[in-house]
Order: C-alpha cells, then sequence, then structure tokens
C-alpha cells in the first residue's frame, strides 16, 4: 500500500446494518456485503483503498462468542500491517462486549479499531447506518502530523459518538443513540468537523509491538443483587461447577446486604479461589468500598473492586485473565489495574 494512500479493512460480523428486508415476509435476512456497497455508493468517493472480510455466514449479534473475538483479532493481526485502520461492522446487541474483550486482546494496538453498526438497515430510507459507516471509516484513516494514528484504540462509533469501547453500554434498543460512555467522556464527536479530544487518547508504547490474544476462559457469572433475595439463590451460584469469577452488581456506590450468611458465603466462594468483581447495578459511577459499611464488610469478605466498570467489561477482563492460566492473586491484582483505560482510579 503506499503510504499517501489510507487504506482500511471493513470486517462484516453481521447485524443490522447488512440486512435487507424480505419484501414477502417483512422480516430482516443477512445479506452479503456487496449489498452494502450498493447503498452507500458515497464509499467509492474515499480516496481511500477499501477492503473487505465478511463472515460468512454472518454473525448475529446475539451469537457472538470468545472463539469469534479470537477471529476477529486473528483477522486484525494477519493484515495489521497492511492497513492503516479497522472498522468491524457488528449487530449493537453485543457491541460493548466484543469492543471491551478486544481492547484486551490486542496490547499496546497503534491503529484504530472502529466497531459501529445501525439501527435500521443500510437499505432503509431513514437509515442511520450510512452515516455511522462513512465517519468510522474516516475516523480509521485519520492520523496526525508525524503519520501515527489519530485514535489507535478500540473504540464504538455511534450516532455522532466515538467513546473508548470498553467503557460503553447499550442503553437504546428503539433509538438511533443507542450507546453511552456514562464514566468516560467521547474520544470524538463528529458534526460539521470531527473534533477529537486528543489529550484523552491512549497512546501505544512506541518501542513495543502490537501483541495478540486469542486466549478465554467462561466461567464466569454475573450475579444482581436485590432486596429479598435468597440465601439459597447465592449458595447454589456461588457453587456451580467449574465457576471461577463473579461478577457481583451491587446497589449503589457498592453496598449488599449486612446478613451474616450473605457475607459468610462470599468469604467461603473467595476463599475456594473464586474471584468476585464488585460494581455497581447504576448506570453512571462507579463503586467505593470504603464509603459505608456494608462496603467494608465485603472488602473483608474479599471482594474486590470494580471501580467504575461496566458489566460488559467487568465480565470480558475476568474471562479475558482467567484464560490466560494466572493465580488468582494476580488475577485480582489486574483486575484492579487499569489495563486499558477501562477503569477510573481516584
Amino acid at each position: 500500500m503506499k503510504a499517501d494512500y489510507p487504506s482500511v479493512l471493513l470486517i462484516y460480523t453481521g447485524g443490522t446494518i447488512g440486512m435487507i428486508e424480505n419484501p414477502e415476509t417483512g422480516a430482516l435476512e443477512n445479506f452479503n456485503f456487496a449489498h452494502l456497497l450498493k447503498h452507500v455508493p458515497e464509499l467509492k468517493r474515499f480516496n481511500y483503498h477499501i477492503s473487505s472480510y465478511q463472515f460468512d455466514p454472518p454473525i448475529d449479534s446475539s451469537d457472538m462468542e470468545p472463539s469469534l473475538w479470537a477471529k476477529i483479532v486473528a483477522i486484525i493481526n494477519d493484515n495489521y500491517e497492511n492497513f492503516d485502520g479497522f472498522v468491524i461492522l457488528h449487530g449493537t446487541d453485543t457491541m460493548a462486549y466484543t469492543a471491551s474483550a478486544l481492547s484486551f486482546m490486542l496490547e499496546n494496538l497503534a491503529k484504530p479499531v472502529i466497531l459501529t453498526g445501525s439501527q435500521l438497515p443500510i437499505g432503509t430510507l431513514r437509515t442511520d447506518g450510512k452515516e455511522n459507516l462513512i465517519t468510522s471509516i474516516e475516523i480509521a484513516a485519520a492520523k496526525r502530523p508525524d503519520g501515527t494514528a489519530l485514535v489507535p484504540e478500540v473504540c464504538i462509533f455511534f450516532e455522532n459518538e466515538l467513546m473508548r469501547g470498553n467503557r460503553t453500554t447499550k442503553i437504546n434498543a428503539e433509538n438511533f443513540n443507542a450507546f453511552r460512555s456514562f464514566n468516560y467522556p467521547a474520544l470524538a464527536k463528529a458534526g460539521i468537523h470531527i473534533r477529537y479530544n486528543e489529550h484523552i487518547i491512549r497512546r501505544p508504547d512506541p518501542a513495543r509491538p502490537m501483541k495478540p490474544h486469542y486466549l478465554f476462559d467462561t466461567n464466569v457469572v454475573v450475579l444482581t443483587l436485590f432486596p429479598g433475595i435468597q440465601e439459597s439463590i447465592i449458595d447454589s451460584v456461588l457453587h456451580v461447577p467449574g465457576l471461577k469469577a463473579v461478577v457481583l452488581k451491587t446497589f449503589g456506590s457498592g453496598n449488599a446486604p449486612q446478613k451474616d450468611w450473605f457475607i459468610r458465603q462470599l468469604k467461603d466462594a473467595t476463599e475456594r479461589g473464586i474471584v468476585i468483581v464488585n460494581i455497581t447495578q447504576c448506570q453512571s459511577g462507579g463503586v467505593e468500598m470504603g464509603r459505608y459499611e456494608t462496603g467494608l464488610h465485603l472488602l473483608e469478605a474479599g471482594v474486590i473492586s470494580g471501580y467504575d466498570s461496566t458489566p460488559e467489561c467487568a465480565v470480558t477482563k475476568l474471562m479475558f485473565l482467567l484464560g490466560h492460566g494466572l493465580s488468582q492473586a494476580e488475577i485480582r491484582r489486574r483486575m484492579n489495574s487499569d489495563l486499558a483505560g477501562e477503569i477510573t482510579k481516584e
């Protein structure tokens, strides 16, 4: 590829953006990538080299799983030297999980990996897919004056906002603003111009290469607390065969019942080697386990803070760390470390 001729690889995994409506049933069906190019003729106006890789068959995002994340990483790794950036077209339902996972799997990433999609198929008149796709490609190709990538991160671009991938959550099934980054500002906003917040964009270590990772262990569960939750439920969840980690969704800033049986169940699980990470059920904010007595009891039981991590990020980070066969102590240490801009530690 010529250095002055930006190159972007589009990876179509599936999702609404590439679907077409069956005129007889009205159902949405997966269509091929040529359909996408047909409905976005503007792509030909980019002075870029745009190549595509298509999952065959396309994957509904509800079926996305770690083996497919590994496939995406392999595609990026195999093509890493040939392209300036990557745009992944993905269904919205699990996009935040994939973005979070990729942020850990692509260690020391030096090129943009932008996930996007749409709420309406690309062929419909009012689709949001066209703008999302065009702007994502422009961001994936954007460079600083020194020739390095402007946004060398795994991001989600949706409805005019570029967000750090491991900070995002899907918040809307109906409107175009499907994603939100509650605890970290947008890396860029697209209006008449694309305005980048360069001071908050992560930079790789130029002395080190990008290192791909492929290993995951899915022996993780999300346990959401609610008033009146029974000990039998907690006990059965914490004794699931093979369980290695729990994302515990607590109240407010990290609070939970103070019942003796509850604390004892958590302490016993921790002593059996299960890693328990505390995150808040609130969409915005994080846990402060030293703030109230209930949080202190969790700390004493061996529960660790997830800070302001999203549920999607906490789950994928645990699966990623467990997959690499680390000790419980090392997993706990790394869960409390900011690996890819995913948590804010005060």
